[in-house]
């Protein structure tokens, strides 16, 4: 049973609404920069023996909010905690998972062992971006769970929205386990969109089976960073004919003009949660993780 959640920098407030779910105390450490850029943490409350959970996301500034969860993990094991739970809503680094060209840094699995050694216990993490990899067991060594925030997405929409004979889209060939549980929320049949090559710089996207046809669209991924994808399967899905296309994902990373980009290109509505705050960011996360850790 979790005794105690901490929030770092990244999600002081998701880590609220997980303690008010849990109805355990809240811990918000002190956390300050020195003038060169270095971080100062200090945790004011009492975690001898105790199991806590360490809240914290690794959006924008990853390399500032790994160093800060380094440094927070250590002391508490330092500090007597028991046991150091770390929820990393979004998980960064975890793109780079094998080595592409000689000398790369395998970044994932070089995250993965630091935040091990710092004393890490178990860790549970949502909607991880997995490619070859597919388990979150197959790099850590500590339990490891990748939660979901996909039915939250599709419970949104189906609350907020009239969807008439609608059908849920994942991007890629990656987004088919988002679009196959968004649609078994909607009751409703997916597809993914695919590439076809016609020519050395022509490309095609089209759906793998399913008609669009006036039909209410679904496109769900894990992450929408750039917007590119989304734009491009956005102006394919209306030009065959959908009747309307809402872009949901777990992560709304946005860089840059991201939002205005899906929207230009036609997009009803554009859905994301908490694990990165942001202007869409609708649902919260804090149930799942509150469910989660409940559970242990």
């Amino acid at each position: 049973m979790i005794d105690i959640v901490l929030g770092g920098s990244s999600a002081q407030v998701l880590t609220i609404k997980i303690g008010r779910q849990l109805k355990i105390p809240t811990i918000l450490p002190e956390i300050k920069k020195f003038p060169d850029g270095e971080k100062y943490i200090r945790i004011t409350e009492d975690v001898n023996g105790k199991t806590v959970a360490i809240i914290q996301s690794f959006y924008h500034q990853p390399d500032e909010f790994l160093i800060e969860y380094f440094l927070i993990a250590d002391t508490l094991k330092d500090l007597g905690a028991k046991k150091v739970i770390g929820v990393i809503p979004y998980f960064a680094y975890a793109r780079q998972d094998e080595r592409f060209k000689p000398g790369e840094a395998i970044s994932f699995k070089i995250v993965t062992k630091l935040i091990e050694e710092v004393g890490t216990d178990e860790i549970y993490t949502i909607d991880t971006h997995l490619h070859r990899v597919e388990q979150l067991s197959e790099i850590f060594h500590i339990p490891a769970h990748n939660l979901t925030a996909v039915p939250l997405l599709a419970q949104y929409v189906k609350k907020n929205f009239e969807l008439n004979n609608p059908v849920v889209i994942g991007p890629d060939e990656e987004a088919e386990q988002w679009a196959k549980i968004a649609a078994k929320e909607l009751e409703a049949e997916y597809d993914i969109l695919e590439k076809e090559r016609l020519g050395p710089s022509e490309v095609r996207i089209k759906t793998r089976e399913l008609d669009v046809t006036g039909k209410d669209v679904l496109i769900v991924d894990d992450i929408i960073s750039t917007g590119g994808t989304m734009v491009e399967a956005i102006k394919m899905l209306k030009e065959h004919g959908a009747k309307s296309v809402i872009a949901a994902c777990t992560h709304p990373i946005l860089v840059r003009n991201a939002l205005t980009r899906i929207y230009q290109a036609g997009a009803l509505a554009v859905i994301g949660t908490d694990t990165v705050p942001s202007s869409i960011s609708f649902i919260s996360v804090a149930p799942i993780i509150a469910e989660a850790l409940r559970r242990g």
